[in-house]
């Protein structure tokens, strides 16, 4: 089982670990800060740096099949850690950051749009979210403005955990229709974004709603008849 750094802090960009296997199809260490692909966000990059050896380039982070070990996946041919020897493993901060601010502008975004959440991705300070909006006009100018309203507001982003039974009982609080929340440990983590939105979240966000910067709404697309993908991309941090 992977120690998940991440969770409890976003902003850590490195950490030393012991290597518990290595093959070609990914490095697992006892704690890591990089974050493994799902909810709709990509898998960290970065290095693993070992005595001895070049760092290795980390080209995804994913989860194993037990759901509890993450896999650190190694650029082709890159040398790979022995079991049992430390390393320093170190995300790519400048990617990371742009997947928190993106990630954290989405939940603003479901917020400004409360329709049911059918699909979703986070991409590299740019993202999307696809609603069951029925037959109401979304006006692109109005769902930028109302969204940089809050953005602009600065409200801080914390989170907290609760158990799988309080989120059973509280099905209002689940946004998503298309992704489960990360429920089975018997935990799950909520996401509050301070008096605008609380929704369960295994994702990585910003400290506070100012640290996203300008959001522009570059699309909405229409994929079915009540269904609409909403389109937004950020300025440069």
């Amino acid at each position: 089982m992977t120690q998940a750094l991440f969770r409890d802090d976003a902003y850590r960009t490195e950490t030393e670990a012991t290597v518990m296997s290595a093959e070609a199809r990914g490095v697992a260490l006892d704690r890591t800060v990089f974050y493994p692909q799902g909810g709709g966000q990509s898998g960290d990059r970065g290095a693993l740096i070992f005595e001895g050896g070049s760092p290795m380039a980390v080209v995804n982070t994913v989860y194993d099949v037990d759901r509890a070990t993450i896999l650190h996946v190694p650029a082709d041919g890159a040398a790979l850690p022995p079991p049992g020897a430390r390393v320093i493993a170190r995300i790519d901060w400048g990617l990371r950051f742009k997947r928190m601010r993106a990630h954290t502008a989405l939940h603003l975004l479901s917020v400004v749009l409360p329709y049911p959440v059918t699909g979703g991705s986070v991409g590299d300070a740019e993202g999307r979210l696809d609603f069951d909006s029925g037959e109401a006009v979304i006006d692109k100018a109005e769902v930028e403005r109302r969204l940089n309203e809050l953005i602009a507001l600065d409200a801080a982003v914390s989170h907290r955990w609760i158990a799988d039974a309080e989120l059973e009982a509280n099905p209002g609080l689940i946004k998503t229709m298309s992704v489960k929340p990360p429920m089975g440990t018997g935990h799950v983590r909520l996401i509050a974004i301070e008096g605008l939105d609380l929704q369960p979240c295994g994702g990585t966000h910003v400290a506070r709603t100012g640290e996203i910067g300008y959001a522009s709404v570059t699309g909405i697309e229409k994929k079915g008849k009540i269904n609409r993908r909403v389109r937004i991309a950020l300025a440069s941090a």
